[in-house]
């Protein structure tokens, strides 16, 4: 028989803040264990959490973008339930009065088809501390720095059918997130986790499956093996006859499988009750008109700005698109280049391989965005060779910073030359040492206007101007 996955995320986002959710403690990552806390967020007798502001306008951004609806009232709620790294004893979150509820995000897949997911709710909350069980033989110990850390929960409708699909979700979010400013997406780092909740049922049938999730997966690649690996699990018990109950599983990245952590809790068995330390509030009209304001260009608006107005292919505009500051770079060219095309080429070929090979990043690039449109209006006024661009010029700017690219090429004798005098003299050259060669172009073989213009900007050492060698040249075959 045929099945289906039924596949519904929820990815945590930490927010880019200074200060925890409800304290003053940072939450800067990275910290000596223990150094990043305070009698609030160890939860010590009479102390009282306090909302940060921050961490509301990050979440209603994040809601706007995803086309959600803002919920004007708020309250938090605590989530009962006990973990050696959540000093408290119970978590501070929203279940009743989630900020952002509805909404979708629309990716883009292998086969070029492009699919709506709704989401459920967005809701915010802390996060718990890290237990760390080998750094001593006898006991666990428990680094509390990210206890109280920001997060944001996105919740997704069951609606994705695919590990593929879920790869996509993850990574539109990722994107998303990174493009908003509220948090930076490294997965590995533990900014951004994501638990998938998968079923299988067969095709045509609108029951739900027994539910298992998959919780804490580190990056998007293993979100989408892990998926994988349970939807074969969960195909093979069933074809086997195989009972296997809701419950909460872990992904092995080694062996590619996953496997059991503990049998799934109901909703009850987190006790949700309303904070009473915290007060209610109100998210007004105002404010957010205020968020919509400021908020920057979003990846899908910048898109289709690329494709519509600058003239850019689809695959262009997309893997620019792919990060925020890659985007920013390409638009700085743009304001100094009219040559778009040129632009992204330069962008997506000789800049993005010299990162790569350098293991940097855009933002830690030498060169300003103008000294690239300085190489392209070499290029386009016939000055220079896009050879000569890529392979002399480019890697000498690289190391003299401060010369222009003008400058380089002067140095590096590879300004083209328009003048026709020096051209035909060339010319006449090659067609001399040529004769035969002559004769059977003239005779009909055509494809040897190549040879003489090969031979042509060899003897000038690539100063010659390859357009004006060839119309030159045919002039003086013909």
């Amino acid at each position: 028989m045929p099945y289906e996955a039924v596949i519904g995320l929820e990815i945590h986002i930490q927010l880019l803040t200074n200060s925890k959710a409800y304290s003053s403690d940072s939450a800067e990552y990275g910290g000596l264990p223990n150094t990043h806390v305070s009698a609030i967020t160890l939860a010590h007798p009479g102390t009282l959490p306090k909302h940060n502001k921050m961490v509301i306008e990050k979440a209603v951004t994040l809601g706007l973008a995803l086309n959600c609806e803002i919920t004007r009232f708020n309250q938090f709620d605590r989530k009962n339930y006990f973990y050696a790294d959540l000093p408290k004893g119970y978590q501070i979150t929203q279940d009743k009065t989630p900020i952002c509820r509805g909404g979708f995000v629309k990716v883009k897949l292998s086969d070029g088809s492009e699919k709506k997911i709704n989401i459920t709710r967005i809701h915010m909350e802390e996060d718990s501390g890290k237990s760390m069980h080998d750094q001593d033989l006898a006991d666990t110990l428990v680094d509390y720095n990210r206890a109280g850390v920001p997060l944001v929960e996105l919740v997704s409708e069951p609606e994705l059918r695919s590990a593929e699909e879920a790869y996509q979700y993850v990574s539109e979010i990722r994107k998303l997130v990174r493009y908003l400013g509220i948090c930076d997406g490294n997965m590995e780092e533990g900014s951004m986790r994501c638990d998938a909740n998968v079923s299988i049922r067969p095709i045509g049938s609108t029951e739900f499956g027994t539910k298992v999730e998959i919780k804490n997966m580190n990056s998007i690649s293993n979100v989408k093996r892990a998926i994988e690996s349970e939807v074969i699990r969960q195909t093979e018990m069933t074809e086997k006859g195989e009972v296997f109950y809701s419950e909460t599983r872990g992904f092995n990245a080694l062996k590619g499988n996953t496997f059991s952590l503990r049998s799934k809790e109901a909703a009850n068995d987190y006790r949700y009750f309303p904070e009473p330390d915290l007060p209610p509030f109100v998210v007004s009209e105002e404010y957010i008109q205020k968020v919509k304001e400021v908020m920057p260009a979003l990846p899908e608006h910048l898109y289709l700005q690329l494709k519509n107005e600058f003239g850019l292919s689809d695959y262009d505009a997309l893997t620019i698109t792919d990060d925020k500051y890659l985007a920013e770079f390409y638009i700085s060219i743009t304001k100094h280049s009219q040559n778009y095309k040129a632009a992204a080429n330069w962008t997506l070929g000789a800049i993005k391989s010299h990162l790569n090979e350098t293991a940097t990043d855009i933002i830690n690039f030498k060169l300003n965005p103008s000294a690239i449109a300085d190489i392209i209006q070499l290029i386009d006024k016939g000055q220079l060779s896009n050879t000569a661009a890529a392979q002399l010029v480019f890697p000498e700017m690289l190391k003299s910073i401060d010369k222009s690219a003008l400058q380089i090429s002067e140095a590096l004798n590879v300004i083209q030359s328009n003048d026709t005098n020096f051209i035909g003299q060339l010319i006449q050259d090659v067609l001399s040492k040529y004769p035969e060669k002559v004769t059977e172009y003239k005779e009909g073989k055509k494809g040897l206007l190549g040879l003489f213009v090969g031979e042509v900007m060899k003897a000038s050492k690539g100063k010659a101007d390859p357009k004006m060698v060839n119309s030159e040249m045919i002039k003086a075959l013909e």
